[in-house]
């Protein structure tokens, strides 16, 4: 079976001491970095900001996403890759001119991803399947770190699971993802998971034994 891509969501993250933080999920074998930025109008709610970005950009030379929950992402597509992005996310249903953002995104040499909110269909983003490296499905609502796993999602996940046959992206799931949903998701075939409250910050145990935990976790 494919190896899990773990991915710790840095909005959940302790920022009073976030360059430890960084560093202590480095060394316990985080696969990557997911990195929320909102602007208060695609959602309710402001993310990481461009400083924190900085600083964990400077703390780990491991992959790290950007994921736009902004309206018009083509304009911070360059100031992200300046920063220090290796996978940039846009919302189809937030830029005029997705496709053209998506190889703006290439055309900078990083990878491009496409993230999905629960209520958008994949009728609506199939045109970019061929286009795209990653395919980011949220089973939440975006916006906001805590809110229960959206079961019907499952259905969309399954079905971009099939449809990967015909395509090269990889599947990321994003919100409210447990080590028990972990492990079935997987097993259909899933990559990557976006790690927040429910499965690895605010808990007893360490950064270390949590993910030595999920990395050997299997269906």
């Amino acid at each position: 079976m494919m190896k899990k891509i773990l991915l710790p969501s840095m909005m959940c993250a302790d920022f009073s001491s976030l360059n430890r933080e960084v560093k202590e999920l480095d060394a316990a074998g985080a696969d990557g970095f997911h990195m929320d930025i909102m602007d208060g109008h695609y959602v309710p709610n402001f993310g990481i900001s461009p400083e924190d970005y900085a600083v964990i950009r400077s703390a780990t030379k491991k992959t790290m996403d950007a994921h736009l929950m902004i309206q018009e992402p083509s304009n911070y597509i360059n100031y992200f890759h300046e920063l220090g992005a290796n996978i940039i996310y846009i919302h189809p249903d937030s830029d005029k001119h997705p496709a053209r953002t998506i190889d703006s995104i290439h055309n900078l040499d990083i990878k491009a991803g496409i993230a999905i909110n629960p209520d958008i269909s994949i009728e609506v983003i199939k045109s970019l399947l061929d286009l795209t490296d990653y395919v980011l499905v949220m089973t939440v609502n975006p916006g906001f770190s805590g809110q229960k796993y959206l079961n019907y999602v499952d259905k969309k996940i399954i079905r971009l699971i099939e449809l990967r046959n015909s395509y090269h992206y990889q599947i990321v799931v994003d919100g409210a993802i447990t080590p028990d949903k972990m492990t079935y998701l997987h097993g259909l075939g899933v990559d990557g998971f976006v790690l927040g409250t429910s499965a690895l910050f605010n808990k007893p145990d360490s950064y270390q034994s949590i993910l030595n935990s999920l990395h050997k976790k299997e269906q």
